[in-house]
């Protein structure tokens, strides 16, 4: 029954009339920090998905370096809950590059992204569900949301969109996502499906999706994290029969005492390992800095969070990119991680989360005009995560949705970084072989000129599940290279 009212809010908000080119105003002609001709058009505005309530979802479309005219449209969402997809924008594959001015708090410089998603196709990033990042509603009560809703509005969303952007309604639409957008994707990716299927217009040219280290199922994400822990060498052999014995090999929805204390065990050895990428090291503040707490039960890997010396510099950790925290992804109320470290903080805020280029960048008057965006007095400063939604997960595991799309001819990529001990390649693994699809193509190596990036196998019904070899959580911040390459073929349809 929620799914059918979702359905008729969908129907209710979309107009069937068609404009001819992108909407009046909507390019981006400059942007400040970037000295230069911008790579492609832009374009930013707002579609409004509720006309009563004034909910509103922002956007931010960087057409294709290559032929725009044919290349692929993909959309792109972060996670959280509640995480603004400006995350993917400026750490992960957007078109520019982030370089801190020295005082840390001028505007940042922004130079070429060499592997830009951009290269191949043209990418659609959205603030999802309204009160993310830019994204807003003047009804209060449209904060208060869940998995379903938000799956609504984003199709509304994409429907309107395309109305907006005609010229872009035949090339082929994929939809991507990582970590909590993992339930995002398939959830969105369903309802497009259905919309086509039930004859909505406009009807769009829906081909795949992609789902990088993303949640799933609270068994097959819950019960992973042990195993890859052990196969990581984190913790000895005899700890890992000690806890297979007294958990018998369920971990997710333990209540047994004896279970719970050899997890504890094993929680306790890798506190100090940074949670998103084990590989890299942890971020130590500054002695003098006094923002390292040590009465926290959040555990370290959590306050001492990595750098790298990648490319594309990896930031300092910070809290709301990645869901779970060792918690069960479970029905109901879903707390974001600003919440959560109100309450394990007292309402201090987490150290070592410095996300200032984001914020420095985003919340600057010129930048917010330049990019479309309302004034911070209109609709608050922006986020990378917010405690300003309150999100229900409604929809529950994603394997059955998985398999209605792979089996109606949608292509997947189920891809995770092989070191993020957040959402762990073990449990994609898993969950993907449970659907017991022939195997089209067997488990091997998959390459970036002649090195191996990572481990690949195909399913019929065009599902692959891919490794990418010393990721973290979020893949394209920490392989920039290889995430482009994965990109490159999977829209294609190639092999990886």
């Amino acid at each position: 029954m929620r799914e059918s009212l979702a359905w008729i809010a969908v129907l209710a908000v979309v107009s069937v009339s068609v404009v001819v080119g992108s909407p009046a105003g909507s390019e981006v002609k400059s942007i400040p920090g970037f000295d230069g001709t911008l790579p492609s058009k832009h374009h930013a505005g707002y579609v409004t998905v509720n006309e009563t309530h004034g909910r509103s979802l922002y956007y931010y479309f960087v057409e294709s370096e290559g032929n725009a005219s044919t290349d692929p449209v993909l959309l792109w969402l972060n996670g959280g809950p509640g995480c603004s997809s400006f995350d993917g924008f400026i750490y992960e594959h957007g078109p520019f590059k982030f370089t801190p001015s020295p005082d840390l708090k001028s505007l940042p410089t922004l130079t070429l992204n060499p592997y830009s998603w951009s290269k191949v196709a043209s990418v659609l990033y959205v603030d999802s569900p309204a009160g993310v990042g830019f994204s807003y509603s003047k009804t209060r009560t449209d904060y208060i949301t869940g998995d379903l809703q938000t799956a609504s509005d984003t199709h509304a969303f994409l429907l309107k969109w395309f109305q907006d952007y005609p010229e872009f309604l035949a090339n082929p639409f994929y939809i991507s996502g990582e970590s909590y957008a993992g339930i995002y994707v398939p959830t969105l990716s369903r309802n497009v499906a259905n919309g086509i299927k039930a004859g909505v217009k406009p009807v769009l040219n829906f081909k795949g999706y992609m789902v990088g280290n993303g949640c799933t199922d609270d068994k097959f994400d819950g019960d992973a994290i042990i195993p890859f822990i052990y196969g990581m060498g984190l913790i000895s052999i005899n700890m890992y029969k000690d806890v297979q014995k007294a958990c018998n090999n369920s971990y997710w929805n333990a209540t047994d005492s004896a279970c719970l204390s050899k997890l504890e065990n094993v929680y306790a050895d890798v506190e100090g390992v940074n949670i998103y990428d084990i590989l890299e090291p942890c971020y130590y503040p500054d002695s003098g800095s006094g923002s390292l707490r040590t009465n926290t039960r959040l555990p370290s890997s959590f306050r001492r969070l990595g750098e790298t010396e990648g490319p594309h510099k990896i930031r300092k950790r910070m809290f709301g990119r990645a869901w779970p925290l060792r918690l069960p992804l479970r029905e109901g109320r879903v707390p974001s991680w600003p919440s959560l470290s109100q309450t394990l903080f007292a309402s201090e805020n987490v150290p070592c989360t410095d996300d200032s280029i984001a914020s420095v960048f985003l919340n600057n008057a010129s930048v917010r005009a330049a990019l479309h965006a309302e004034p911070a007095g209109d609709i608050g400063p922006w986020e990378l995560c917010t405690d300003n939604i309150i999100f229900y997960h409604d929809a529950g595991s994603m394997i059955p949705i998985h398999r209605e799309l792979t089996t109606s001819g949608y292509r997947a990529l189920i891809y995770s970084g092989d070191h993020d001990m957040c959402v762990p390649y073990t449990g994609s693994e898993a969950w993907t072989a449970s659907l017991g699809y022939n195997i089209s193509d067997t488990w091997r190596a998959w390459f970036v000129g002649r090195q191996v990036a990572g481990y690949t196998q195909k399913y019929v019904n065009s599902l692959t599940f891919a490794t990418i070899k010393g990721s973290g959580h979020t893949v394209p911040e920490y392989k920039p290279a290889e995430s482009l390459a994965f990109l490159s073929r999977f829209l294609a349809d190639e092999p990886l």
